[in-house]
């Protein structure tokens, strides 16, 4: 099972887009969700936006508390990308996502269980 969030919709703060994430993944693992594709955005800026650089600091202690089993960055969905290959070996129906080979830096996937 996959599911997509849109975290960056209705432009809320880091911290509301914090506890977004939060609920969204204990939502989806309760409901058996394999992976996740969280769409944050890349920032108006072109440097990358505060909301997307806050998530995946929080996605990196996700998984230092083994909340999340992994995460691959947009930049890094590639089938090129060693990473992203287990993902795609875990949760083959991601093969038809979009963004896959795309070098979106304004999405990540997440791993939910492995």
């Amino acid at each position: 099972m996959l599911k997509t969030i849109y975290i960056k919709e209705n432009m809320p703060s880091v911290d509301e887009a914090r506890k977004r994430l939060a609920n969204e993944i204990n939502m989806a693992k309760k409901a058996g969700v394999k992976a996740m594709k969280v769409v944050h955005g890349y920032g108006s800026t072109g440097k990358g936006g505060a909301l997307r650089d806050a998530l995946r600091k929080s996605l990196l202690r996700r998984k230092k508390e083994g909340v999340i089993s992994g995460y691959v960055y947009g930049e890094k969905w590639s089938i090129f990308e060693p990473d992203a290959r287990a993902v795609l070996e875990i949760c083959p129906q991601l093969s038809s996502d979009p963004d896959l080979n795309r070098g979106n830096e304004g999405v990540t996937i997440v791993l939910l269980q492995g």
